[in-house]
């Protein structure tokens, strides 16, 4: 498949950029970046680009009509509009699950259907809806060219793995947008910081976090459990965050300005400022399609606590068709109602609130990464009590701990820190700026052929949120 590999993308970007700045004019650029995103899915996706281009086409449409008639004509046509988009993503994410549940509720035998799921249908499909409602809303004018709606939908960067954009945010940069050496530059720079903190940083820890979650019970112990919970929060950070960086960076080079996706979430100080961190796109679309509509904070404390719960199941759901990722849903809102209802506690944690959410994180991403309900309860089991050791358990442990895993783990963590704001920072001053500059575009030289050398050794794994 063409999106578990990166070389695949390292080959096919150079190309697609050198013709790209061969052509004259805007609507030959659109037209191109048309073609290879399209030919980019359906090398991996095969038929199912079929499946995108009609999302593209139903949402290019429903918006049109939508604009026409306003008023209670219009405001059916958007329930029916979300509803197929829903529907569609219901039946290919979620119908497994569905019957699944219904089984073990009623005691039933029905079986249970398997649908292959598109690679980043949860994202376009998300794009696709917030175009609709803002055009109801009046946020934008419905788009005439359906050229300009399947670039935004179909564009190859961020089609598999987000960010999720706006219409709004890029409709003026799909009619007129520069490229520049220096945004080349940085565009370039950008995509190698996001290739190394997946290849170098991600893949290493996901190994760990892989071989701990393998363990059978007996050789689980505490070290070991909170060694593999580290190992995936440091993992999922990186592969996610690396996917935005290469997405936002391949972009620059073709002139658009993708917002960005993370913000450090690591030194959040609560559970409400790591989701103004974490993903950043999601939760703005979630806030302004699905909270806000809800009535957001406007009809009461009780109201809100249940709209944000509302939410994070949403959230928790999208990630996955696994009640796992609900779970780790409703755990996340129920700490951020909490902070809430007593908001002054937190503040008086002083420093020890970085803890509290770092602890709260890690003990809910071993929610998202079990694969069932019992391996979760396990590990949780394990990393509070499990402080007994046997043989097996101390060699299981040493295995994990190994010296790349070590340099690795301290690499992952001082990354996790907002180097690139200090790095800034240094760099408006005038002393400073240029010599950094400079090293920077030559450490990710080096970067890029550290990257290079470890795929060459076979060590590349998919990112994980190809899967949602």
């Amino acid at each position: 498949m063409a999106f578990s590999s990166i070389p695949f993308l390292c080959a096919f970007l150079p190309v697609v950029f050198l013709l790209y700045c061969m052509l004259p004019s805007m609507k030959a650029r659109n037209l191109l970046l048309i073609l290879v995103s399209l030919m980019f899915y359906a090398y991996g996706e095969g038929i199912y680009v079929c499946l995108m281009i009609g999302c593209a086409f139903l949402n290019y449409l429903f918006a049109l009509a939508n604009e026409r008639c306003g008023g209670r004509t219009g405001k059916l046509l958007l329930f029916l509009v979300v509803a197929l988009n829903l529907g569609m993503l219901g039946v290919y994410k979620y119908a497994g699950m569905a019957v699944e549940t219904l089984n073990r509720i009623a005691g039933l035998d029905w079986p249970v259907p398997t649908v292959r799921l598109p690679i980043g249908i949860s994202f376009f499909t998300f794009q696709a809806l917030s175009y609709v409602v803002d055009v109801y809303r009046g946020k934008n004018k419905a788009e005439r060219h359906f050229s300009r709606i399947l670039l935004y939908i179909s564009f190859f960067p961020q089609l598999i793995a987000g960010p999720i954009v706006k219409y709004n945010d890029i409709a003026q940069q799909l009619e007129e947008r520069r490229i520049t050496p220096e945004g080349c530059a940085q565009g370039l720079r950008r995509f190698i910081v996001g290739l190394s903190k997946k290849v170098l940083l991600s893949n290493t820890m996901g190994s760990a976090a892989d071989y701990v979650y393998a363990l059978p019970a007996r050789e689980l112990s505490a070290p070991s459990a909170w060694i593999g919970a580290a190992a995936y929060m440091l993992q999922i950070y990186f592969d996610f965050s690396g996917y935005s960086d290469m997405a936002i960076g391949l972009g620059r080079m073709f002139g658009f300005r993708f917002l960005e996706n993370f913000r450090y979430p690591y030194i959040a100080g609560s559970i409400q400022d790591f989701w103004r961190r974490w993903h950043i796109s999601l939760t703005d679309w979630f806030r302004e399609y699905l909270y806000i509509p809800l009535g957001g904070n406007r009809k009461g404390k009780t109201r809100t606590w249940l709209n944000r719960l509302i939410v994070f199941f949403a959230t928790g759901l999208w990630h996955g068709a696994n009640w796992t990722f609900v779970l780790w849903g409703l755990f996340h809102g129920a700490f951020l109602t909490l902070e809430t209802i007593f908001p002054k506690i937190v503040k008086k944690l002083g420093w020890l609130r970085h803890l509290y959410v770092l602890l709260v994180v890690c003990v809910g991403f071993v929610l998202f990464r079990a694969d069932s309900m019992a391996q979760a309860g396990v590990m949780l089991r394990t990393m509070f009590t499990g402080f007994h050791q046997t043989g097996e358990m101390a060699a299981a442990t040493a295995a994990v701990c190994d010296r790349l895993f070590i340099v690795t783990f301290f690499a992952a963590a001082a990354g996790a820190m907002p180097v690139k704001e200090w790095a800034h920072r240094l760099q408006e001053k005038q002393k400073y700026g240029a010599v950094l500059r400079g090293m920077s575009y030559v450490g990710s030289l080096f970067l890029l052929l550290a990257c290079m050398m470890s795929l060459a050794g076979g060590t590349y794994n998919p990112f994980i949120y190809f899967r949602f």
